[in-house]
């Protein structure tokens, strides 16, 4: 297996579970140096930890608060190392019903999917090399207007956003930033999220099956590969693009 991440050091938010934790196993494999992730559950970190080894190193932190973002970054800065790579992928998908959505719901998807990307790029920017790659997990959402998805699609819009105007803003620097839309995929948000039970599940299967030409859900793994091209060599033309990884769901 080519080792392409041989000396890289790689820096994930969210990454204990589904999409982030199979791309951070996804750098391991192509033979990165260091892994640092971030997320809120301790018991999942520790889990993360054990599957991907050594070379992962794990801070639990809230990306909603900057206060928690500061903590991951000083976590970070104290290996005195610089940062390869940056997938801003830490974010909650949540039902809202238009009309009753209240204060404190609008505030929550907003803080961790917005203020969350946002502010963790602006504090790891001292930490990224010159000609680094950033990553945002956005969503295909944001081009479809999900029903009782308003502040989730909402949130997304501004994500795809930011990839544009970071990699303007940090052009000085040669520092590529890119959004990353995956469509459905089997992860845990599903039913911590978005509160599907099994049932609900395998009817969304099956409306896929017929809505998206690949027929099926993705698994994380196939949004990770998505994400170490972004993160290569094989994309250093490649700057505020959205890529869609979606089964061509968002696309016909």
């Amino acid at each position: 297996m080519e080792k392409n991440f041989e000396g890289k050091n790689i820096v994930i938010t969210g990454g204990s579970t589904g999409i982030g934790f199979a791309t951070a196993i996804a750098f391991k494999n192509k033979g990165a140096s260091n892994i640092f992730i971030s997320a809120r559950s301790l018991d999942s970190l520790k889990k993360a930890k054990e599957e991907i080894g050594d070379i992962a190193h794990i801070y639990q932190g809230d990306v909603s608060t900057t206060s928690g973002i500061e903590g991951f970054k000083n976590f970070i800065a104290e290996k005195k190392i610089e940062i390869d790579v940056l997938f801003a992928n830490a974010g909650i998908a949540q039902n809202n019903n238009f009309g009753q959505t209240s204060e404190e719901e609008f505030n929550k998807t907003f803080d961790i999917n917005v203020k969350g990307v946002f502010f963790t790029v602006q504090s790891l920017l001292p930490l990224l090399k010159d000609g680094s790659s950033v990553i945002l997990n956005a969503s295909i959402v944001s081009n479809k207007g999900m029903a009782n998805l308003s502040l989730y699609n909402a949130s997304k819009a501004a994500v795809r956003s930011f990839a544009r105007s970071f990699a303007n803003d940090l052009k000085e620097r040669k520092i590529r930033v890119n959004a990353l839309s995956p469509g459905v995929t089997l992860t845990p948000i599903m039913k911590n999220g978005l509160k599907m039970d099994d049932a609900q599940i395998e009817g969304f299967k099956e409306y896929i099956k017929e809505a998206a030409p690949a027929g099926r859900f993705a698994e994380p793994s196939e949004i990770a590969s998505a994400v170490l091209f972004l993160a290569s060599d094989a994309s250093t033309y490649v700057n505020g693009i959205e890529l869609s990884v979606d089964g061509g769901f968002a696309q016909i």
